[in-house]
């Protein structure tokens, strides 16, 4: 029996940012809604706006199309973090995995965050100008970046920031990135593992379905301090660093800033989460219908 065989089937590193790249398209404008809420200011005494209000300034002041704003740089984002997460995340299960034995959760834990935490620091130029690209429209017309795409807008930055801008907020979104991999890859694996074992799933759409929407829950939970912090900090323009930032932000809005957008954000990652793991799963079934003889596959 050949060494593919005992191992188990691998596949293209690229396979997981293939799927959060189609994952993205269609959840782009939730993505889009999220960031908004995230930054956006109490306007005088009035409440602060609401997911449907957000949607509805959006499509108002920016039309359809606005609801994509900053789409290129959310592909590249995927393509660059992702692609980078699930490809080492993968990796590292075959060279740790023995034949015939399924991984502790602990193990997944510490393999998952290794690998996000290395996947955020490859995207993060791209997850700047993701940010920047999907706040710019909310901004006044004076403030406005107004990036052509997400090439232009790391050229643009570059130039006017110099290299080290593009790891600007390196620090808590690698640490985003460690605690998203973890909580939405570690728990996918676990919660699949949990329903088969259960006897009462197979290994289909059906499973795919509750164990991705599952893990889109703990991943949302776990993220969503972390997640405020980096998109205020890459969004800021605040010369004064991190700790000024966020006493600001406190003073302002209380602790309650730590959980903005919550709703919203789980209402994106949910079925991003859902669709990047159903579309992954298929490209799987897929290589496994091309190459399910006993040859070795050189990826």
């Amino acid at each position: 029996m050949r060494e593919q065989k005992k191992k188990g089937t691998r596949y293209p590193f690229w396979f997981g940012g293939a799927s959060s790249m189609w994952a993205a398209v269609f959840t782009h404008p939730l993505d889009l809604n999220k960031v908004r809420l995230q930054t956006a200011k109490k306007p005088g005494n009035g409440p602060k706006p609401g997911m449907m209000d957000t949607f509805k300034m959006i499509f108002r002041n920016e039309g359809f199309l606005g609801l994509y704003s900053g789409l290129t740089a959310s592909l590249l984002r995927q393509a660059s973090y992702s692609t980078t997460r699930f490809g080492i995340y993968e990796e590292l299960k075959s060279i740790v995995k023995k034949p015939n034995k399924e991984l502790p959760l602990p193990t997944l834990i510490a393999l998952s965050s290794t690998s996000g935490f290395i996947g955020s620091i490859a995207g993060n130029p791209a997850d700047i100008i993701n940010v920047r690209m999907q706040q710019d429209g909310a901004l006044p017309p004076e403030k406005r970046r107004n990036y052509k795409n997400a090439i232009d807008g790391l050229i643009k930055m570059v130039r006017q920031e110099g290299l080290t801008s593009l790891f600007r907020g390196v620090g808590p979104n690698s640490g985003r990135g460690a605690l998203m991999t973890a909580s939405q890859l570690a728990s996918y694996d676990e919660f699949k593992m949990l329903l088969l074992r259960s006897g009462m799933f197979d290994d289909n759409l059906t499973t795919h379905f509750i164990a991705s929407t599952m893990a889109g829950g703990v991943a949302t939970l776990i993220c969503s301090p972390v997640d405020v912090i980096k998109t205020k900090i890459m969004s800021s323009q605040d010369p004064a660093g991190i700790v000024h930032l966020l006493q600001e932000t406190t003073r302002r809005e209380g602790m309650a800033w730590a959980f903005k957008g919550l709703l919203p954000s789980f209402i994106r990652l949910g079925p991003h989460t859902v669709l990047t793991f159903i579309f992954l799963e298929q490209h799987k079934k897929i290589w496994r219908a091309i190459y399910s003889s006993d040859d070795e596959v050189k990826l």
